[in-house]
């Protein structure tokens, strides 16, 4: 059994205490971790703190750009082995575990490379009267120690979202990731140490919310969090740590448009992966799927079509569509939701069965307006679709959540997709892609009770940062 501790001060630690995690697919202990006592946060940030103050000029933005981007090199290098960890880790298939490898290399990489352009601007202060000869200019410093607390459902990339950015901006971090899936996490700590990011940089922790991640924000020293996880506990976070900088990313209820003038067959073509990747554990994933009335019919059997055929259950095998959920508790909750939907009248068009911690790729038609699988964020493979007839009323009740993290809509008409783009409150808008979709260098955010705060390395690196005016003016 693989056994995983904390890391602080340079070294690993023994946990207070042992927690077994299990195989999501087989429900077998496979990992021995190592929780955190409140204490041993404390001593985590205290050896943060002292290596952030240490770390002076030897950790300047060349030497975050050799780190990040030999880190970048040794993922491309290890892929197979890392993508293997995230399957065992997450019960993902090995082609999302994959996936996510390739665009994790990319993050690393293009986090070193904003290392090296993190800059300021100048100030026209002569424009100003009574100025004349006098200049100014911006400086970015490092704020001190990061916080980063990150998700089950994406334990490389995500993590790696906040932990490079942080890094390539000066700071120190200290991480808890999520304890479902913690050999991602010391896989990525052992990568960044053998890139050199300098030990003392670095703190990883384990354990529960009400124990470590308390402890974390009560914590007065860390100078920035960057959560990713349900709007209730990012909510919690925000209370707690005042007027400390945070960067969320919460709660969702993704949406995506067919138009009748899309191109049906490309639509479908992007929209079954980004409904079922990862078993619909994406925060974006496309859970309300809009058709309009002329299509919709076709819309339904294009995606029924796809799914015929496609294996789910156990994702070490190659041909796995889909794969378990992180937990039976989740399965059985999913389960339970697409049952009363079909009670209440809705058609399950393919799928609604469920095996262990396997839920099959689901397609429900004929949903309400009220029910649970419409007005709740399902974080499962489960598909909705809801004919509309008129644009306005379709975008008003995508609208209509009090999330607002992504959307998109597929359309050939140029005014719709951009009056669209300007009506729905979300943090991005795609047009011509599903809401799933994502670019790692772009600026993705949220609205509403999605989340505040950016992510994306060019975008992150400066909200990591304290920005400081200095001017100069003549004797």
């Amino acid at each position: 059994m693989n056994e995983v501790r904390p890391f602080y001060g340079g070294q690993w630690r023994d946990g207070a205490q042992a927690q077994q995690v299990t195989d999501k697919f087989t429900g077998v202990p496979v990992t021995t971790l190592g929780c955190c006592a409140a204490a041993q946060v404390t001593e985590a940030v205290s050896a943060v703190v002292a290596g952030q103050q240490r770390a002076g000029s030897a950790w300047d933005p060349p030497a975050r750009y050799r780190a990040l981007a030999r880190a970048s090199g040794l993922l491309d290098e290890q892929r197979e082995d890392v993508a293997a960890v995230i399957v065992a880790d997450t019960g993902f298939t090995i082609t999302d575990a994959r996936r996510e490898v390739d665009r994790a290399v990319q993050t690393l990489l293009i986090s070193g490379e904003e290392a090296k352009r993190l800059a300021g601007e100048m100030v026209p202060l002569d424009g100003a009267p009574g100025q004349s000869g006098r200049i100014g200019f911006t400086v970015h410093y490092p704020l001190g120690v990061v916080c980063a607390i990150t998700p089950f459902n994406s334990p490389l990339n995500t993590t790696i979202h906040k932990v490079a950015p942080a890094l390539a901006a000066g700071n120190g971090v200290i991480l808890k990731p999520a304890s479902l899936t913690p050999r991602t996490a010391d896989r990525l700590l052992r990568l960044l140490l053998d890139a050199g990011v300098p030990p003392d940089l670095l703190a990883v922790v384990y354990g529960s919310g009400p124990v470590v991640g308390q402890a974390l924000l009560e914590d007065p020293r860390p100078a920035c969090y960057a959560f990713t996880g349900s709007t209730e506990v990012g909510a919690q976070l925000h209370r707690t740590v005042g007027l400390r900088r945070t960067q969320l990313e919460m709660g969702s209820l993704s949406s995506t448009i067919i138009c009748a003038d899309a191109n049906v067959a490309a639509a479908t073509d992007r929209l079954v992966p980004a409904a079922f990747r990862k078993a619909g554990q994406v925060c974006t994933s496309v859970q309300r799927l809009y058709a309009e009335r002329a299509v919709a019919d076709e819309v339904v059997a294009a995606i029924e079509g796809d799914l015929t055929g496609r294996a789910f259950g156990d994702p070490t095998d190659p041909g796995c569509f889909v794969g378990p959920v992180i937990s039976l508790a989740d399965a059985e909750r999913i389960e339970s939701w697409v049952q009363a939907a079909v009670a209440a009248g809705a058609t399950c068009v393919t799928g609604g069965s469920r095996i262990g911690s396997v839920v099959a790729p689901t397609v429900l038609t004929d949903v309400t307006g009220s029910m649970d699988v419409m007005t709740r964020e399902i974080f499962g493979p489960v598909v909705v679709v809801r004919v509309f007839d008129e644009l306005d009323a379709a975008i008003e009740e995508v609208n209509d959540t009090p999330y607002g993290l992504a959307a998109g809509i597929f359309t050939s008409n140029i005014n719709r997709a951009l009056n669209a783009a300007s009506r729905l409150r979300m943090g991005s808008v795609h047009i011509n892609e599903t809401s799933s979709s994502r670019v790692d260098l772009m600026p993705y955010t949220g609205a509403k009770l999605s989340g505040m705060g950016r992510e994306g390395p060019r975008y992150a690196i400066r909200e990591m940062s304290e920005e400081r005016l200095i001017t100069i003016g003549p004797l």
